[in-house]
């Protein structure tokens, strides 16, 4: 075998012959299990003739991809044997999971953790019968599925969950297999570029195997149709050192693909040796394979007169139509045998125990991998006090301080304490969310060219632990792949482009809620924290386009077993929320606190117990707690959101002033969940609590931060619901001052007081003047914003009076 930097010229006899026998025959076994699982619910063994009461009913699945999966699987564990690797497997092919399934069930994980599924004839029954079927498992590599942290059942990811795997894990290597459809999606595209922030002193690594078969569901892919030069330089030109591995007669195809993996897999080992006896950590040309195979390898030519095999139609099920259709059923049984089950397996169903022994052991097997359990590694953080960061408030609404900027000390020392377990993840924004703080101990991880001028504020390193490139889907995926293998994280972006990631949220919260609830033997995984700052209400220089508060919607469409969200009002509530969530597991935790100076309201002791409670009267802001009559309120001022609650204040402070007689309530919301009723998340208020907190029959004022309509979903079953008249944000709004922008959504204070005149009965005509005076305020402050460009002194400066 010679290597040079561009190809790999292949020895015939890199394999012996025994070795190759073997190592065909467990492929072999692999493929008959998979069209097993998308085909079979009876006679797994074909001990007679095959008959269409034993083919399933539905046939769901997808073969195309498979055998290659399968191909790659088996190869990755002769080298984990050869050269006791700690290796992980990644599929990115969304419907991959039959090539994936095939060799966890014959290295014997799959039996270990579901007994039913045993290493017999029934138990491959069992196992065939489940798959894509009800009360079974799907044709991803789902949660269910041993050795697996990545689903795939959204395209792209793949890539970037392998990448933050290996961050601060430097034995560990993944495997990540990229499907050339999913090569053409959008955060695939971006994760190439991941191997420009692996130090290979402290890191493991990513071996890329992008997987050519050349079709998707009915199309040929991109990537399979630009001529090998292009390709070459294609991942040339992303920083890879690209092999091929091309052909289709199997025998050919193992001796290319042990000699090239052998060669990738000895590359990193020495690429890594190097930096770490030097202790220089430079970026090296990673090795990546080629795999151009057909699409639907071994499967059947044609069917029905139609090409099948390296063709788009071997893409999902090849051949069906299987009842009725004897011919059909001939073909699909001709196909299962040409696989030469009896030469396979015994005749209790038992893998040959020479096959059986190509596979590694322990935890060694890439299906029992730890790391693909991560929360059996996983290790509490080391938290300093969150207290010790608080602001100092001696009375409520009368400083301000840059919300963001403490959580960015604590979070500083959180990383001080934690320097191989804990990283922060954002694009392009720590500093301006005011979390940069973190710098003065670990600076941003680059592995790419530095430059002289970069020292003039860049903070670039290759030793650093602050994760920052504009691509939110990596950034995610980095993270997700981080806590997925034991670690802790916390991300940061502005709220408008975090719906960049809505669905990679979505997949993410699925897992965990499938993991939780449905498969005991996963441990549980640090909470991924997602902080959006830079908010709706501040956006009034950037405009329309970075005002959406939107993302909490989508968040809240998702399980109560594992979606949590958090609007603290000021700096110390910030604190206590997010020293909460990154003590959690299994969660989704978003928090919604904008990183401009804002008011104060709660000392810390009082922070405490307001985060605690997630929701609570403000006694210092009303006025109705004097008497013993039950719902003595007139009206309920409510708020959620740090902006919110400012001008619900301010609102509450005019509407004392004007009508002493008013008696007035003020609740403020911290956990978003607290509305919702206790039956439907484990955080909602009875019905009783949230009565003694709205009361049952007074007007309801609340001032949200989000879309008005969110607050009416969460409440809709509440006593009180038709007196619940909600403010948030109606899409109205662009270069405008923070004033000129609540007003324009009637979220001000003046809008709020006339709110209140509308709805409460007892002020009668005498508040016509008040209205006209609020009304008035409106015009003369939008009048100052158009000539000023800013908002008047008394709104800039305005405090709580009282």
């Amino acid at each position: 075998m010679v290597a040079t930097p561009d190809k790999i010229q292949i020895e015939q006899t890199h394999l012996s012959v025994e070795e190759l026998r073997k190592i065909h025959a467990f492929w072999r076994a692999c493929n008959y299990l998979a069209v097993g699982m998308i085909y079979l619910q009876d006679n797994p063994l074909l001990k007679e003739p095959l008959t269409e009461q034993q083919v399933k009913n539905r046939l769901l699945g997808h073969w195309g991809t498979s055998p290659g999966l399968s191909f790659i699987y088996i190869h990755l564990n002769r080298l984990i044997k050869k050269y006791d690797l700690n290796t992980v497997y990644m599929a990115g092919p969304g419907h991959g999971a039959p090539g994936v399934l095939g060799p966890v069930y014959l290295e014997g994980t799959y039996s270990e953790v579901y007994p039913e599924k045993s290493e017999d004839e029934e138990g491959m029954k069992a196992f065939f019968k489940q798959f894509s079927f009800p009360g079974g498992i799907g044709s991803h590599c789902t949660p269910e599925t041993p050795g697996s942290i990545h689903e795939g059942g959204e395209l792209g990811y793949v890539l970037s969950h392998a990448y933050g795997a290996i961050l601060d894990n430097p034995d560990l290597i993944v495997a990540a297999v990229v499907g050339d459809g999913e090569a053409e999606t959008g955060p695939l595209a971006t994760a190439w570029h991941s191997n420009k922030f692996i130090n290979p002193i402290r890191d493991g690594a990513v071996l890329p195997i992008l997987h050519l078969n050349g079709y998707k569901i009915a199309n040929p892919t991109i990537l399979a149709r630009i001529s090998h030069e292009e390709l070459e330089y294609l991942f040339k030109g992303y920083g890879y050192k690209p092999y091929f591995v091309e052909g289709s007669d199997p025998e050919i195809m193992h001796q290319k693909m042990a000699a090239t993996l052998e060669t990738a897999i000895l590359e990193i080992k020495e690429i890594q040796k190097e930096a770490r006896i030097s202790g220089i950590a430079q970026r090296p040309m990673w090795p990546m394979i080629v795999l151009r195979s057909p699409k639907g390898w071994t499967g059947p030519a044609s069917v029905d007169g139609k090409k099948t095999e390296d063709f788009w139609r071997s893409h999902q099920v090849p051949l069906s139509g299987m009842h009725n259709n004897p011919g059909h059923i001939k073909i699909l049984e001709d196909w299962l045998r040409s696989y030469k089950p009896e030469e396979l397996f015994d005749a209790t169903g038992k893998l040959l125990p020479e096959l059986k022994d190509l596979a590694p052991t322990g935890t060694h097997r890439m299906s029992a991998n730890p790391n693909a359990n991560g929360g059996i590694l996983r290790k509490d953080l080391k938290m300093p006090d969150f207290r010790d960061y608080g602001v100092t408030v001696d009375h409520p609404g009368k400083v301000e301080a840059e919300n963001t900027k403490p959580l960015g000390n604590f979070l500083r020392d959180i990383m001080a304490k934690n320097m191989t377990n804990f990283r922060v993840f954002g694009p392009d924004e720590t500093a301006s969310n005011r979390l940069n703080a973190i710098y003065e101990v670990s600076k941003k991880v680059w592995m790419a060219d530095i430059i002289e001028d970069d020292a003039d504020g860049s903070e670039l390193t290759t030793d650093g632990r602050v994760m920052e490139m504009l691509s939110e889907h990596t950034l995610q995926g980095w993270l997700e792949g981080y806590l997925l293998t034991g670690r802790h994280g916390f991300f940061h972006t502005y709220e408008a482009f975090a719906h960049v990631v809505d669905s990679m949220f979505n997949q993410h919260a699925k897992w965990l809620d499938i993991c939780k609830n449905e498969v005991p033997w996963r441990a549980s995984v640090s909470s991924l924290n997602i902080l959006l700052s830079s908010t709706v209400w501040r956006q009034d220089h950037n405009g329309f386009s970075h005002q959406d508060p939107g993302y909490v919607d989508l968040v809240t469409n998702k399980s109560s077993e594992v979606v949590r969200v958090y609007f603290p009002p000021d700096a110390n509530c910030l604190l206590s929320v997010a020293n909460h969530c990154l003590k959690s597991q299994d969660y989704v935790n978003v928090i919604v606190a904008d990183k401009q100076k804002h008011l104060q309201f709660l000392n810390m002791e009082d922070a405490i117990k307001h985060c605690t409670k997630g929701i609570g009267i403000w006694e210092w802001a009303g006025n109705d707690d004097c008497g013993t009559e039950p719902d003595l309120a007139d009206v309920v001022m409510a708020s959620c959101g740090d902006v919110a609650t400012k001008e619900s204040l301010a609102a509450t402070a005019i509407l004392r002033q004007e009508f002493p007689q008013l008696k007035v309530r003020f609740v403020n919301v911290v956990d978003l969940f607290k509305l919702q009723d206790h039956s439907e998340h484990p955080h909602g208020l009875s019905d009783w609590d949230f009565d003694s907190l709205f009361t049952k029959d007074k007007p309801i004022i609340f001032n949200f931060h989000g879309y008005p309509w969110l607050i009416h979903k969460l409440t809709y079953r509440r006593t009180n619901h038709h007196n619940l008249h909600v403010r948030g944000y109606k899409e109205k709004g662009n270069i405008n001052t923070p004033l000129e922008l609540a007003i324009n959504n009637q979220i001000d204070r003046f809008n709020l007081v006339i709110d209140v005149i509308d709805r409460v009965p007892k002020l009668g005509s005498a508040a016509a003047y008040v209205r006209e005076r609020m009304k008035n305020a409106i015009i003369e402050h939008r009048a100052y914003a158009y000539e000023n460009g800013i908002d008047k002194p008394e709104i800039n400066d305005w405090k709580w009076p009282f």
